[in-house]
């Protein structure tokens, strides 16, 4: 057995701790869209997502050297881990250059349906069946999407509605990237990993777009590189390793019910540090999609009875 197996106390239910940390975690990740958003005043989409992830990997190599994390044993992930890498760098050049246009309010929004597409993959790839319960949930949750695209009053210019399809396309390719992971040998590879093969791939496979994608760099000011830093070092780095850990010690199903904080954090920070517009259709939008992410994680009644 491994130091890091030794290590594992698996816990039966979601403590305090737990709780704690995932509200602190899903802070981070709305506040990300904040950062994102001030990033891209200074950095092309492109640019940021190829420093973002570089940036990232280094950190998490660092990490995974401290702590021995085997990293280069022939496993059987190198073509799977290339696709996740493609999906989450195609993710990420889409959610930045969305936020060129929409809202971070809008932008979070469209990007937390991510459960969503994982739930209808999973049931059409994976052979996990849709309950009654859990279509509802992805009802309503697109109920919150349609929502979002007819709010007039939060859109912050015509193009918007670009910017709001490029966020749902992003959330889109995060709940691929989920899929290719679960049906692959990724699923049994290592979490530092499986996020090394996402940042890698994605910094070395956009950079050709950099060519094709308009100027670099625009206005690079102190807070737009405070912000891509943020990003990096803290919200990729730090804390997808934290939730890693979490991940590995508690149920699934109840970090999963933690979900619905993210996009409200976002909503939230994006009308209070960006002054950004809040509707009561944002507002109604964010709850459509928060009941839908509960109930598109509840427990079956054989989940819940182990």
């Amino acid at each position: 057995m491994t130091r890091t197996a030794q290590a594992l106390q698996r816990h039966g239910a979601i403590d305090t701790f737990a709780a704690g940390l995932m509200i602190v975690l899903t802070f981070s990740w709305g506040l990300n869209g904040v950062a994102a958003k001030l990033a891209g005043v200074g950095y092309s989409p492109v640019l940021l997502t190829i420093m973002r992830s570089a940036i990232a990997a280094l950190c998490v190599y660092g990490w995974c050297r401290w702590r021995g994390v085997a990293l280069f044993e022939r496993d059987g992930t190198m073509w799977p881990g290339i696709l996740a890498g493609l999906l989450f760098g195609g993710e990420f050049v889409l959610l930045f250059w969305g936020l060129d246009y929409t809202s971070v309010a809008r932008s979070a929004l469209m990007l937390n349906t991510m459960p969503f597409w994982v739930l209808v993959g999973a049931h059409f790839l994976l052979g996990e069946r849709m309950s009654m319960l859990k279509l509802a949930g992805t009802v309503l949750a697109f109920g919150g999407v349609a929502l979002v695209f007819s709010d007039k009053l939060s859109l912050p210019g015509p193009a918007a509605i670009r910017g709001d399809i490029m966020c749902l396309v992003a959330g889109a390719l995060w709940g691929a990237t989920v899929l290719v992971i679960r049906k692959s040998s990724l699923a049994t590879a290592s979490p530092e990993k499986v996020l090394l093969y996402q940042l890698v791939v994605s910094a070395v496979l956009v950079l050709p777009l950099l060519a094709v994608s308009g100027p670099a760099l625009r206005e690079v000011t102190a807070l737009a590189s405070a912000a891509m830093l943020f990003q990096a070092i803290y919200v990729v780095a730090l804390t997808y390793l934290v939730f890693f850990w979490l991940v590995r010690r508690y149920p699934a199903g109840g970090l999963a019910s933690f979900a619905f904080l993210t996009p409200a954090f976002g909503v939230m920070l994006g009308g209070l540090l960006l002054d950004e517009p809040v509707s009561v259709n944002i507002v109604a939008a964010l709850g459509l999609i928060a009941v839908g992410i509960v109930l598109a994680n509840w427990p079956s009644r054989r989940t819940a009875r182990g």
